[in-house]
């Protein structure tokens, strides 16, 4: 249940599916472009409860923090795969 609270907060999904999207750390306002300009208190409230689960982390680069996901949160997305294809199938269907 404490995985679907999490999952199910606003703007997290998005969060992890950008940080998955191509794969190489982001930085935090390169992030909040990707995620449609949300509020850098909303983005760093989601990194801040991804990277206490254990899903994100940061690493220091020379100019600035740099987010990816952790093995974890690769895990995280691998597993929610057959609900990509269940929402491509829904969506079709629509």
């Amino acid at each position: 249940m404490a995985a679907l609270d999490l999952l199910g907060r606003r703007w997290t999904l998005r969060v992890i599916w950008e940080l998955h999207r191509d794969g190489s750390p982001i930085g935090f306002r390169d992030l909040q472009r990707r995620c449609d300009d949300m509020s850098s208190s909303v983005l760093s409230t989601r990194l801040t409860e991804l990277r206490e689960a254990g899903i994100a982390a940061s690493t220091a680069t020379a100019a600035q923090p740099a987010w990816h996901l952790t093995a974890l949160g690769d895990d995280l997305v691998t597993a929610m795969g057959p609900l990509l294809d269940w929402s491509r199938a829904w969506a079709e269907r629509r």
